[in-house]
């Protein structure tokens, strides 16, 4: 009993201080205000904690429900659409009614599963790679606060893989409040305080952050997350799942929130051997992640409040780190396929260009020249 319950806390600790500072990236780079950014947080990580519980629980598995952190990064990586958070909201709302519909209608999941793996990882690896520059950047611009930092990760990468990032945004943290403090009186008003965006349908912004949104967490949260429970022995029907994090998602989106979806790290983690030998208990581990999730959403307001007052390059360090390894295999699954390597590097470096076009950012012109490329490199 012991087991998977310590095994469900420390993925909730892992799932939250590794990659939230992507997500607070993202929100910002769209162009929230802090207290938007907080409430985006906030309405995330209280939908995954919530979700997560309630289907570990009800179905007797470990189904751990986590935010899109490569949806993070694209939102990090993208350009901030014209009609500011309030289109971006949107855009949300629009790729949470996709992952209902793909809920209901099988044929959507299937045309997403239909998109060839080389093109969707190298889409993700050039939406990774800016915000994988950072650590560097920062080294160069901050070296005494990012090379500690990244010293610490490249340690405990040795020594607890699974500790890195928590140690390396914990140090990050220390250091900041050594060396760069935030103003005085930053940590008032630290919980949750929901903030209302009214939403802007921008076509270009849809096409453009909604719809690659939806693709990268399809293709990089959902589908691997179900690998995962399946390769452990878990056989879940995805319907329901995508139907209640879709509807959660859009609920979240008013609030600021973007998507959630199936875990893929953390869900390992629970649905493992480590969670205890007795697989029918594993389920306890998924829900006491949700709940620990649901401890973490009431920290929201201090996470933004803190991050918003913290150097930004150093911030954006720790997310890269967080993301190097997303990006190291992304690439290495784009590359693997020799008659598809051209059109994904076509792919990897139109998305990696950041380039806008009639207001459509780079990951959908990138995905669209990589499947123009093969289908010519193919009639040939």
């Amino acid at each position: 009993m012991i087991q998977p319950v310590v095994i469900g806390l420390l993925a909730g600790f892992v799932g939250f201080a590794s990659s939230f500072a992507v997500v607070l990236a993202g929100f910002t780079q769209m162009g929230a205000t802090p207290a938007q950014a907080a409430s985006g947080l906030f309405a995330v990580t209280f939908a995954m904690g919530a979700l997560g519980a309630w289907f570990s629980w009800r179905l007797r598995m470990p189904v751990a429900i986590a935010w899109s952190t490569p949806g993070g990064a694209l939102l990090a990586a993208s350009a901030m659409p014209a009609g500011g958070f309030p289109a971006a909201v949107g855009a949300f709302l629009v790729a949470a009614a996709l992952l209902v519909l793909a809920g209901f209608w099988r044929p959507l999941l299937r045309a997403v599963q239909a998109i060839p793996a080389p093109l969707a990882n190298a889409m993700l690896a050039g939406v990774l790679l800016d915000l994988c520059l950072a650590p560097a950047r920062a080294v160069g611009s901050l070296p005494w606060l990012a090379l500690p930092v990244v010293l610490v990760w490249l340690v405990m990468l040795r020594l607890a893989r699974l500790w890195a990032v928590p140690a390396a945004v914990g140090l990050a943290v220390a250091l900041i409040l050594a060396f760069a403090p935030p103003a005085p009186g930053w940590f008032t008003g630290l919980g949750p305080a929901p903030e209302f965006v009214l939403p802007v349908f921008e076509l270009g912004t849809i096409i453009g952050i909604g719809l690659p949104l939806f693709l990268v967490t399809m293709a990089s949260q959902n589908v691997p997350g179900m690998a995962v429970l399946a390769a452990n022995g878990w056989r879940v029907d995805p319907g329901p799942v995508f139907v209640a994090t879709g509807a959660a998602s859009a609920a979240g989106a008013f609030i600021g929130g973007q998507m959630v979806n199936f875990a893929a790290i953390t869900a390992a983690l629970c649905a493992g051997p480590e969670a205890g030998e007795d697989r029918s208990r594993r389920w306890i581990a998924g829900c006491v992640s949700g709940l620990t999730y649901l401890a973490f959403a009431l920290l929201a307001g201090a996470a933004a409040a803190f991050v918003a007052a913290a150097p930004p390059l150093l911030i954006q360090a720790v997310a890269g780190l967080a993301l190097l390894s997303s990006l190291a295999g992304a690439m290495r699954a784009a590359m693997e396929d020799e008659a598809a390597r051209l059109p994904a590097a076509l792919t990897f470096v139109t998305v990696a260009s950041g380039i806008s076009v009639g207001g459509i950012g780079a990951a959908f012109w990138g995905l669209a020249a990589g499947l123009v490329a093969m289908r010519v490199l193919a009639a040939r």
